[in-house]
């Protein structure tokens, strides 16, 4: 089994992921622009193959009705993104330790993303969700 670790940029917070990562998505909606400057990307688990350290250390914040966005109360950092109800969670790629070997795997929310870049790795678009992956 496939066993990775990771954490905030101050160390308050840190994280270890057991198994299979789904392939990055790429989000570029208004609210993950916002608060990284850029666009989210993000792998994900089921919630219960993520062990987490300093797990009070995590500002959770309600950033629609679908979901919510931990980042360490400490350095900002930007960590997990989690959809209400649901049991997997969203890990930020960037946050992983060393090489984790993740791949990409689609570009979310086009339709938001900013005029400052391009889209040009051959990966799938959707202006949205993806069919597969509208929220309940």
């Amino acid at each position: 089994m496939d066993v990775r670790t990771g954490g905030c940029n101050c160390g308050a917070v840190r994280f270890t992921a057991e198994g299979d990562l789904r392939p990055v998505i790429y989000c570029h909606c208004s609210q993950c622009r916002r608060q990284t400057g850029h666009y989210y990307a993000c792998t994900n688990l089921p919630a219960t193959k993520l062990s987490i350290e300093g797990e009070d250390e995590i500002t959770w914040y309600a950033a629609s009705p679908q979901g919510r966005r931990g980042f360490c109360r400490h350095c900002g950092s930007a960590l997990f993104w989690r959809e209400i109800g649901a049991d997997d969670i969203s890990v930020m790629a960037g946050v992983f330790d060393g090489a984790p070997g993740l791949v990409g795997g689609s570009h979310i929310f086009v339709a938001d993303k900013g005029d400052y870049y391009e889209i040009d790795d051959g990966l799938p678009v959707f202006a949205a969700w993806p069919p597969a992956a509208e929220p309940s």
